[in-house]
């Protein structure tokens, strides 16, 4: 890997948790892909285009890209050697050509100076060390015109259906796993608008979206993709396993009432932030 200015995020994600998530990518994209759509709305990718993918993790949005762009080109940039690994055996699987992938800290890594049409993100840019050095670091790869169109998280609390659906599992929530930490970098709006112009850009939108999460097929496999993810397994590490046992039966009784014949589907929100990059320096 290339220069790394966020070396927390680079060994968590090439650890158990980043592991986890190459294990089971059909469970993590499960959960997001809903959101996709909003998203590439907002990316608006043409054929021809140019997209970097920030935090691209397996690729789903990667490859995604890649078949919008299929006169263009998309590069994927994450810090997890395993995930990576999955993206490029899931791109040659699927025949997809058009698509690269490259480990490296998206805050640092050396990008072309105005090489991209699109800089894209589901998720990738919350874990930044300085936000503002790397959306500045990401606008000198686009194009003058070219967008950036991310997902950040949105805010629920105790009273949504995710808070009701685990509320037994959130007195031991008490710490972000290794790979979790930054994830609250950029929940608020006016967060959001003051990083992205205090990095060059402008137009900057942050709208909601909505959309129903998948967890699982029903409530019991829901619950273990849940206990199976990495801040429910960090907090519960030291937990005696009578504990465990019990809160587990607690979420999975409280996960039936999302369950549907889709599987057990959980109402989501997330924001939906786009930018221009206006005046562009090039990279350095």
């Amino acid at each position: 890997m290339r220069a790394i200015a966020n070396r927390q995020q680079a060994e968590a994600w090439n650890d158990w948790e980043g592991r986890h998530w190459a294990e089971h990518p059909e469970r993590y994209n499960g959960m997001l892909e809903a959101f996709n759509a909003p998203l590439f709305d907002a990316a608006g990718i043409a054929a021809g285009d140019r997209v970097l993918d920030v935090g691209c993790g397996t690729g789903q949005t990667t490859l995604i890209a890649a078949r919008r762009a299929y006169d263009g080109s998309v590069l994927g940039v994450d810090l997890s050697a395993p995930m990576l690994e999955r993206a490029r055996r899931d791109a040659v699987a699927e025949g997809v050509g058009n698509v690269g992938f490259e480990q490296g800290d998206a805050q640092v890594h050396p990008f072309p100076g105005q090489e991209f049409d699109v800089v894209l993100s589901r998720g990738g840019v919350m874990f930044f060390t300085d936000p503002v050095a790397a959306f500045s670091h990401l606008r000198g790869a686009l194009k003058p015109g070219g967008r950036l169109a991310f997902l950040g998280p949105r805010p629920g609390g105790p009273d949504s259906a995710y808070g009701r659906a685990t509320a037994a599992l959130t007195p031991y929530l008490r710490e972000s796993s290794p790979a979790a930490r930054g994830m609250g970098s950029l929940l608020d709006p006016d967060r959001i608008r003051d990083v992205l112009t205090g990095a060059g850009f402008t137009g900057v939108d942050v709208t909601p979206a909505d959309a129903d999460m998948r967890f699982g097929a029903d409530a019991d496999d829901a619950a273990d993709f849940l206990f199976g993810m990495g801040p429910t397994r960090y907090n519960l590490r030291d937990v005696d396993a009578r504990t465990v046992a019990r809160v587990r039966d607690e979420v999975r009784d409280a996960l039936g009432q999302f369950e549907t014949a889709g599987g057990v589907r959980i109402p989501g929100s997330v924001w939906i932030v786009t930018a221009s990059p206006g005046g562009v320096s090039p990279v350095g």
